[in-house]
């Protein structure tokens, strides 16, 4: 077998185990994203998608305007404003028209909210750990690696 053959078939196995990692990848995730949205579900009554909204808002206090929210979420102003109307209605989120743009919105998250995420947050963080107790500090630290490798290869 000629050198050019070699390099293709290595080439074509590392292809296919690139395959096979990015599967089990998304299988993980989609399994720890379904064992989060169930536990929200049942503790909160709480959906992913609020929850991840509640979180942006938690961490400006100041709040956003709704084009910032959609833009850190990587989601549609539609589907935004969907989620910030449920939040509303339940007061944990309150919407102000913007001084300086009267067809703007800009997002806050209530005192209740904040009470609600600092509970959730706090769980969230001990469901996590629950999820990845098998996994060993230094396996942590390569996948963390990975990821970002992955994520600022451009």
């Amino acid at each position: 077998m000629d050198v050019q053959t070699r390099h293709k078939i290595t080439d074509d196995h590392m292809a296919r185990q690139r395959l096979r990692m990015w599967l089990q990848m998304l299988k993980a995730t989609r399994y720890v994203e379904a064992a989060l949205r169930e536990r929200l579900r049942a503790e909160y009554d709480m959906t992913l998608p609020r929850f991840d909204v509640l979180a942006a808002l938690h961490a400006e206090p100041n709040g956003m305007k709704m084009s910032e929210l959609s833009q850190h979420l990587v989601v549609s102003n539609g589907n935004v404003t969907g989620v910030v109307d449920r939040l509303v209605a339940e007061g944990l989120a309150e919407r102000q028209t913007m001084e300086s743009d009267r067809r703007a919105f800009l997002v806050r998250i209530t005192d209740k909210g904040r009470t609600l995420m600092d509970e959730m947050t706090a769980e969230h963080l001990n469901w996590i750990d629950e999820l990845f107790a098998d996994v060993s500090e230094a396996d942590v630290a390569r996948c963390i690696s990975i990821m970002l490798d992955i994520r600022h290869k451009r």
